[in-house]
């Protein structure tokens, strides 16, 4: 055993350092993990609700929107003919009747829709005439909300009702909601058999976006799910690599967060996200962590089931075998020989 001070372990480590320094001519990059924050200093979930509630509950129906349906009351008005001037209430069967036109079925029609075609009918009768329907009363409409929400149930509401309104009724989201959510909405087919279809919403294209075409008229028995998020693989010089729950608007830099950060032998500039592209294969996307976590460059957006694999870089790997090689002490080191 062949001992040496610590100073000349100190000086033979330096001088290894500095030479691979100039052969590989290779900057150390920073792998101090910046806090989680985003928009406001809340975490997401927060700003999901508080852009919930920062929409007004739809108390003032736009009836051009709203579909018609069984137990609605409805007035009609049309000028110069006094006989279609009344009210009315839609039967279970979604029918109305009129005189001098008869039976017609408005079930699903809008108020302006069903202007048209009263006009239409009376045309026969009465030219130029002006037809005006409103929505007195509407009925009650059975509407549930399930899944990461504060108080899933069913809800029974009366007006035109959009998906914040009912995303506010339900209490906002839970912090483990995902990013998107479902409307599931029944309907009968041709067979007389009953379908549905579904909706999907981007949650944050809706209410972080401000993308208002997204809230989108909810109708009597529509199914609204907010499921909880999905997962995110992390891999790779991250401290503790696994499987992560995806929370709302989860970004890059609080994935790498959720695995305790980045090692010191991280190769930080070629991080890669490996992403579903919809066609049963991932594409690679490749990032420079190391700009995102300074600001140069804006953090990434995570999506379900993405997998993270942050690289190790050979030069921090070649750096922390050579620390292991010394042992320093209070004032030697040894080395076996």
């Amino acid at each position: 055993m062949l001992i040496i001070s610590k100073r000349i372990a100190n000086t033979i480590f330096a001088t290894i350092v500095f030479i691979i320094l100039i052969s590989c001519n290779t900057k150390e990059v920073s792998t101090k993990v910046p806090p989680i924050v985003d928009l406001h200093n809340q975490r997401n979930v927060e700003r999901f609700n508080e852009a919930i509630t920062n929409f007004t509950i739809s108390n003032n129906v736009l009836n051009d929107d709203y579909r018609i349906g069984p137990e609605d009351l409805l007035e009609i008005d049309a000028y110069n003919v006094e006989d279609i001037k009344k009210t009315v209430r839609v039967n279970s069967s979604g029918e109305i009747a009129l005189p001098l036109i008869g039976i017609i079925n408005v079930k699903g029609m809008t108020t302006s829709e069903l202007e048209r075609l009263i006009t239409e009918k009376l045309n026969k009768y009465v030219q130029e005439t002006v037809v005006n329907v409103s929505i007195k009363e509407y009925r009650n409409q059975r509407v549930s909300v399930i899944g990461a929400v504060n108080n899933p149930q069913i809800y029974s509401v009366t007006g035109q009702r959009y998906l914040i309104d009912m995303l506010m009724m339900a209490g906002g989201l839970k912090e483990e909601a995902g990013n998107i959510c479902y409307v599931i909405r029944p309907r009968q087919s041709k067979d007389m058999t009953m379908k549905s279809d579904m909706i999907v919403i981007d949650l944050e294209e809706l209410l972080v976006k401000g993308n208002l075409s997204l809230n989108i008229p909810i109708l009597a028995g529509d199914v609204i799910n907010v499921p909880r998020g999905g997962v995110v693989f992390i891999d790779g010089a991250v401290t503790n690599p696994g499987v992560y729950p995806l929370k709302l608007g989860t970004t890059l830099i609080q994935a790498i967060a959720m695995a305790k950060g980045v090692r010191s032998d991280a190769k930080l500039s070629e991080v890669k996200i490996f992403r579903d592209n919809g066609k049963g294969e991932r594409e690679a996307i490749e990032v420079d962590y190391e700009a995102i976590s300074k600001g140069e460059k804006s953090d990434i957006r995570i999506a379900e089931n993405d997998i993270i694999i942050v690289p190790k870089s050979g030069f921090k790997s070649i750096i922390s075998s050579l620390r292991g090689l010394f042992t320093f002490g209070s004032g030697s080191v040894g080395l076996g020989m």
